[in-house]
């Protein structure tokens, strides 16, 4: 793989890595909030920023790629159904190194990772949202020098104008049905 390539694909996952070490420090900001001591807090962000970050990444490589369509929530759903679930286990083993100096996994392994994947969707879904709304910005930016970029920006504009136009179709639809309505309301009034 050429440099150029590989600095392409990088761009492509920024997004999404963005995203994913976001979660960070939400992780540390909550661990503070109950009264964590700081340096557990930080360790908290650090064990649950990293894992998502790569996974945001990945899921960023998909997209650019062509494997994964945007603005079609199943792939997310699945990919997160899976992803998030490790990201979570090793959030915990991570945790443990670093604030205890061993790994510490959930005492019930399954069942963490049952719970995991139902939590998810509501991840999926909330990562899926913040992805379109930040990535188009990011793909407008360096579309000029990444073709994989170009490409993926312009099915995002392609798709944006879709939503436009059927949303205008239906307003134009809307106001016609007003108009067709309305001059049997004056001739109602000016009856009585």
């Amino acid at each position: 793989m050429t440099t150029n390539r590989m600095r392409e694909l990088a761009e492509l996952a920024v997004p999404g890595a963005a995203i994913g070490a976001a979660a960070g420090p939400v992780a540390m900001a909550m661990a503070l909030v109950v009264s964590q001591p700081v340096d557990w807090a930080a360790a908290q962000g650090l064990a649950l920023g990293l894992p998502l970050a790569l996974l945001g990444g990945g899921f960023g490589l998909l997209l650019g790629t062509g494997r994964v369509r945007p603005g079609v929530f199943a792939p997310a759903a699945l990919y997160w159904f899976l992803g998030f679930p490790l990201a979570r286990l090793l959030h915990e083993v991570l945790a443990g190194l670093l604030i205890a100096g061993r790994p510490a996994p959930p005492a019930d392994t399954l069942g963490f990772l049952a719970y995991q994947a139902m939590v998810s969707f509501g991840f999926a879904l909330g990562f899926t949202w913040l992805h379109e709304r930040f990535a188009p910005r990011w793909l407008h930016r360096i579309r000029a020098h990444n073709p994989r970029a170009d490409r993926l920006y312009g099915y995002y504009l392609r798709h944006a104008e879709a939503q436009w136009q059927t949303r205008e179709n239906r307003r134009r639809a809307r106001a016609d049905r007003r108009v067709v309505r309305q001059p049997a309301l004056s001739r109602t009034k000016g009856e009585s």
